[in-house]
């Protein structure tokens, strides 16, 4: 027993029987007031002894309710007011401060806004655009991405997020599904759209690139243009037509169809994503730093669009840089960083400085850290609010941890589920399916069971799907999972559920896996395999590396007939067709590749036995970037990736 419980009891029990004297009413009185006093500190200590989250719980739980009330509201408003017109209202409450931070450039909201116009009034006479029609955007972190994005929303025109270090076929595909007829790409990006341009030029694209000047026929200069155009505001009937429903953004995520799928983002999912800072206690007065790439949900939703919703201002970086990062922050006096995994490895993998707790950082926001690098993060750059979160772009389910407890995702509340219902069903990895009982209904897991997430999909936490690729968002609903007739979303991860209510993310199932921040789909990776000469088949999956974040490429292959292993030709193609993080580093040459009884790849054995040469006889090869091949994968190689020597 506590002080302070014994103090409680102690006052109860020397209460007296009954009052001394009839005048003693205040007495009474003063007994029980002290009474509810000694109960009320008994339930404190009870909740800080056996609630120590309670505190936390209330607080997102107020915050939560807070921006559903507004979003309900925002649900119901005619006309529609969408995050662009809340970045009006910051113009008009505060056009001379600071939007973005960008190289040593500074741009107001009032800038940007007038910016934003000019865009929007270029493309308007140069590509005819109307209220609806697509755009895609190939272009990298750099303020003109952002004043593009306003322009078009000024429009009432989706834009849609390439990846900009996508080549070729996946380019193509990427462009197409999501109906776009026209392109804006940047000058560094030019040789990328001129080795697809012919094919655009057949499918009718009109293909503009942000310069002064192109010498390219079939590509217009876009620049010239917009210096020349009026900087006067667009009239809102442009997008009259435009709600909560309506498609705002495609945003690229990978698949299990070898290619990337655009995930259909609607307004309303714009604004709930951009109320994750509001519900990590960003406020307007704090400085926001992205460092992630604007072509993904992480950086243009939680970043770009969350910093509109509080009215802050955002430090612009074109790519991450771990040797710049706290040197950036101090300059800046950034407040709040964005993070994946493997930054906060980097930075904890630079050497030591005396001035690392020196800067005004005090919340991070990401997803994908090792609880030993968030620990020893913490312990090197300060008190820092990490708030790790899990979400999907296409998904209706997400958790966000809001106590800052290490290597937890989020935590289970129970407005959220009411709201937004979800559960963890039991998964048979071996199958790749959800286990079910003799009614053909999915299997809860129980508490500190390993699980698959799955989301009910609802009016109020919807899943749009995928532009143009009906079968593959056919393939994330799930039926029959608590009763029959019911729907939820397959988020396709494996989490776990403990008996605090703290969520962990434990893997990922299926074709997917994820390196250097990005999301890899395996059978695209195959795809690219095959088309070496001397591979007939390509099993692909991701291997874990001591050290690292996420799993690392690998594929197991056969070989055609009567051919042998050609390292530089299977270089060749990786290289030619693949982004850096989704080249396979190992292969393992196999007599064949074992199946499931239904024909599918089996890979839970293969990712087991990870690449150590000590222990797999077959024969195994190593991505040599600088002798341009796969040579043979020693054990030599193997002990100086596993000692951190080779840069992976």
């Amino acid at each position: 027993m506590n002080f302070v419980t014994f103090q409680f009891f102690q006052t109860v029990l020397t209460f007296p029987s009954r009052s001394p004297t009839p005048s003693c009413g205040s007495s009474t009185m003063s007994v029980w007031l002290t009474a509810a006093a000694g109960l009320a500190i008994l339930a404190l200590a009870y909740i800080r002894t056996f609630c120590p989250y309670f505190r936390d719980d209330c607080a997102y739980t107020l915050r939560c309710l807070k921006l559903g009330i507004r979003l309900s509201k925002y649900r119901k408003s005619k006309p529609f007011y969408s995050i662009l017109d809340c970045f009006l209202d910051a113009v008009k409450r505060q056009p001379n401060k600071t939007f973005i931070h960008f190289e040593g450039r500074s741009f107001s909201y009032g800038e940007a806004d007038l910016q934003s116009n000019k865009v929007a009034r270029a493309l308007q006479a140069e590509a005819r655009l109307k209220e609806g029609d697509a755009v895609a955007l190939f272009l990298p972190n750099e303020p003109s991405f952002v004043w593009t994005w306003l322009g078009l929303a000024k429009l009432g025109c989706p834009a849609a997020l390439l990846n900009f270090n996508i080549r070729s076929k996946s380019l193509l595909h990427c462009f197409s599904c999501c109906g776009a007829k026209v392109l804006i790409a940047a000058p560094e990006l030019l040789d990328a759209v001129e080795e697809v341009l012919p094919t655009l030029r057949d499918q009718g694209i009109r293909v503009f690139l942000l310069s002064d000047r192109c010498s390219v026929e079939g590509i217009t200069a876009l620049s010239d243009k917009i210096a020349e155009a009026s900087d006067r505001p667009l009239p809102p009937e442009l997008r009259a037509n435009i709600h909560i429903r309506s498609t705002a953004l495609y945003i690229y995520t990978s698949g299990t169809t070898g290619l990337p799928k655009a995930a259909v983002v609607t307004h309303e999912r714009v604004w709930a994503a951009s109320f994750v800072q509001a519900s990590s206690g960003t406020t307007a007065d704090d400085i926001f730093y992205i460092n992630l790439p604007l072509y993904h949900s992480a950086g243009f939703l939680i970043g770009m669009t969350g910093g509109i919703e509080r009215g802050l201002t955002l430090v612009l970086k074109k790519k991450f840089s771990a040797s710049q990062f706290w040197d950036d922050c101090r300059k800046y006096n950034v407040t709040v960083m964005q993070y994946i995994g493997e930054t906060l490895r980097y930075l904890c993998n630079m050497p030591k400085k005396e001035n690392e707790k020196n800067h005004k950082v005090r919340i991070a926001i990401g997803n994908g850290v090792r609880s030993d690098v968030w620990s020893e993060f913490l312990n090197r750059f300060g008190d820092i609010k990490v708030r790790e979160l899990y979400a999907a772009t296409e998904g209706n389910i997400g958790f966000i941890n809001y106590t800052s407890k290490i290597g937890a995702v989020g935590r289970v509340n129970f407005l959220h589920q009411i709201f937004f219902p979800y559960t963890l069903i039991k998964f048979d990895i071996e199958k790749e399916e959800p286990v079910r009982n003799s009614e053909g209904l999915c299997i809860r897991a129980e508490t500190g069971e390993t699980g698959l997430l799955v989301g009910k999909i609802t009016r109020r936490s919807p899943f749009v799907g995928y532009a143009g690729n009906k079968q593959q968002t056919e393939k994330k609903r799930l039926s029959d999972v608590l009763k029959k007739g019911d729907m939820y979303f397959n988020t396709g991860d494996l989490l776990r559920f403990d008996h605090e209510k703290f969520v962990y993310f434990q893997d990922r199932v299926g074709d997917t896996f994820r390196w250097k921040g990005e999301n890899v789909a395996t059978s695209e990776v195959a795809d690219i395999l095959t088309l070496a000469a001397c591979i007939l088949e390509a099993n692909v999956y991701g291997v874990k590396v001591e050290g690292h974040e996420g799993r690392i490429g690998m594929a197991a292959v056969t070989l055609k007939e009567g051919e042998t292993f050609d390292s530089a030709d299977v270089y060749k193609q990786v290289v030619s067709y693949l982004p850096a993080y989704a080249r396979p580093r190992f292969l393992r040459v196999q007599p064949s590749l074992e199946m499931t009884g239904t024909f599918k790849m089996k890979k839970v054995k293969l990712v087991e036995d990870g690449f150590n040469p000590a222990l797999i006889s077959d024969p195994l090869y190593f991505l040599d970037p600088d002798q341009k091949m796969y040579v043979p994968l020693t054990e030599e190689i193997h002990g100086a990736i596993a000692a951190g020597k080779i840069k992976l």
